[in-house]
């Protein structure tokens, strides 16, 4: 099983003590391995004062990082202040993931990539182009921005290899 992202909704106003609660859950129980990040979407906005303040995207909802475990689902549903998983039929049905597509858009309107750089890729790894002209290319990552968010990827043109820059956004690992 691969870890995948998930939408739980919470009590709105609430996301912010979910997500700590979680995270100290999955560390006190040992499931570090099968849950790994906590998101509470949110945009910085800036008030017609000039102040920045944090705006939730989506109030009442966070996204998590797991992989779908029993164990890790029970973990998750039981966590003070959760409802559920969104895309879950009830009846003890286990919800549906987002579409890397989905998690790019938000996690990119936060400045933020569902690849760790370091721990899930590295110079040397082989990607998969998801989106613009080179779109289900492979190639081999040669350099990494980790201020950017971008990457260098050698893609095979034509029997050349052709380096090419593209954003965190654009690949998946192969």
């Amino acid at each position: 099983m691969e870890k995948e992202w998930y939408v739980v909704n919470t009590y709105s106003g609430h996301e912010n003590k979910v997500k700590e609660k979680l995270e100290m859950r999955a560390n006190s129980m040992g499931m570090e391995d099968y849950i790994y990040r906590v998101v509470v979407p949110e945009q910085i906005e800036i008030d017609e004062k000039g102040k920045e303040k944090n705006k939730k995207m989506f109030p009442g909802y966070i996204l998590v990082e797991m992989i779908m475990t029993d164990e890790a689902w029970f973990i998750v549903r039981n966590t003070p202040g959760v409802t559920g998983f969104i895309g879950s039929s009830g009846k003890g049905a286990k919800p549906f993931p987002l579409t890397p597509q989905e998690v790019d858009k938000i996690l990119g309107s936060m400045g933020m990539s569902r690849l760790e750089i370091g721990n899930t890729l590295n110079v040397g790894d082989t990607v998969k182009v998801t989106n613009g002209p080179f779109a289900s290319m492979y190639g081999k990552v040669t350099t990494i921005n980790m201020e950017t968010q971008q990457l260098e990827v050698a893609l095979d043109l034509f029997g050349q290899e052709t380096i090419v820059e593209l954003n965190l956004t654009e690949i998946e690992r192969a």
